[in-house]
């Protein structure tokens, strides 16, 4: 039977919105700033910089979209790096808020950001869990994505039953599980949200707290967002390599992308929240971008195969027209746990796809431009506006 759900009002009244005590008017912010444009700095992380003009991008539109930000015209943008034809060209990093679970428009303390500073990606996670489940993939670990999940998950093979038998990684990794969950509709840091539901009252068994979950659809032909899958993915991971997701996320993905430091969340028996909850330096999230712009290498080093690439870059069967709750990217496709997407430019549409989180954190992968686009946020309960930023100043740079 279909759960109840309370609606989450996602659009504040007049457009006005609190941030950090301030009452800002959306519609009375301009953009006038003094900012002027810095070529990023070289670090020991070998990522190579470069300026704007180096790759033939005019500085005139990005400077115009920093004072935007500056003036808080699209809330809380906490980073904005653009990597293109091989070079990190623009690094800027905001004043803004911590994420908090229980914070206030989930607001914790107000820093500056900053190169060093970790940020919990949200559902930026999913997509590295997917390069994680084709990495063993690659390895041998696992077969091959249509294998019934129920291969790797010998403590719940009570749940193979009622037709969930026939779920295989492949609808995992696509959301086409066909699992009965709604994440979309429930208010966040409550029960009433499905993801959130099992950090309530599924610590001691997360895998458990998803499977028992009805089958409404047959497995692999409707898409219904469920990171409650990316959860099982993880146990999957653990039971085919005999090792745990941080153990090898850090083995076969960090470490070869030099990545030193990052954070999991793990629930009380230990699986890790692998829908969700790493929290990595938008520096860090680049390289994971710039690895698949690289079709799957990263300084001439194999990481991912690049079939896996491909499947992480076109959409999965139906999974398309699929739109977004606060946010302003349109009709969507989702594939191997990434979303995919097209963007707007004088020139007609580019091609992309792309890692999301909730509150605007994304790795944006345009191969047509040759270009890896970085932001993070704290835009939890009002609109992002990701697209509008790329093509009213990324891309007009370019163009």
């Amino acid at each position: 039977m279909k759960k109840y759900r309370h609606k989450l009002l996602i659009y504040p009244i007049l457009f006005v919105v609190f941030s950090s005590g301030i009452l800002i008017f959306q519609s009375c912010t301009n953009c006038d700033s003094n900012y002027i444009y810095q070529p990023p700095e070289a670090m020991n992380d070998e990522i190579i910089v470069g300026s704007i003009e180096q790759v033939g991008m005019n500085p005139k539109p990005l400077e115009k979209g920093m004072g935007c930000i500056y003036n808080n015209k699209y809330d809380q943008v906490h980073s904005l790096l653009i990597y293109k034809d091989g070079m990190l060209v623009f690094e800027e990093y905001f004043e803004g808020n911590k994420y908090s679970w229980d914070g206030r428009h989930f607001y914790g303390d107000r820093i500056l950001w900053g190169k060093d500073s970790m940020h919990v990606i949200m559902s930026c996670t999913k997509s590295i869990a997917s390069a994680c489940i084709g990495i063993a993939i690659d390895k041998g670990y696992i077969k091959n994505v249509t294998e019934s999940i129920f291969n790797y998950l010998p403590d719940h093979q009570q749940y193979k039953t009622d037709g969930k038998e026939n779920i295989t990684i492949e609808h995992l990794l696509t959301m086409t599980s066909g699992l009965e969950w709604d994440e979309w509709s429930g208010s966040h840091s409550t029960p009433d949200n499905d993801i959130d539901e099992i950090y309530f009252n599924h610590q001691s068994d997360p895998v458990a707290g998803v499977l028992e979950n009805e089958l409404v659809y047959k497995p692999g032909e409707e898409f219904t967002y469920n990171g409650g899958g990316t959860i099982i993915l993880g146990e999957i991971l653990r039971n085919a390599t005999n090792s745990n997701i941080g153990d090898f996320s850090k083995e076969y993905l960090f470490k070869p992308l030099g990545i030193d430091t990052v954070f999991w969340y793990r629930f009380e028996d230990g699986t890790f929240a692998y829908d969700g909850s790493l929290k990595m330096t938008p520096r860090d999230m680049l390289k994971i971008g710039v690895t698949y712009l690289n079709r799957g290498t990263w300084n001439d080093q194999r990481i991912v195969s690049e079939n896996w690439i491909e499947k992480s870059s076109t959409p999965f069967n139906n999974n398309k027209g699929i739109k977004l709750p606060i946010d302003d990217s349109g009709k969507n496709g989702y594939a191997y746990s990434w979303w995919t997407n097209t963007v707007s430019g004088k020139k007609g549409k580019a091609r992309l796809f792309q890692a999301g989180g909730w509150g605007g954190q994304e790795i944006i992968v345009i191969p047509d431009y040759n270009m890896v686009v970085v932001f993070t946020g704290g835009n939890y309960v009002v609109k992002k506006h990701i697209y509008k930023m790329l093509e009213r100043y990324v891309i007009p740079a370019i163009e």
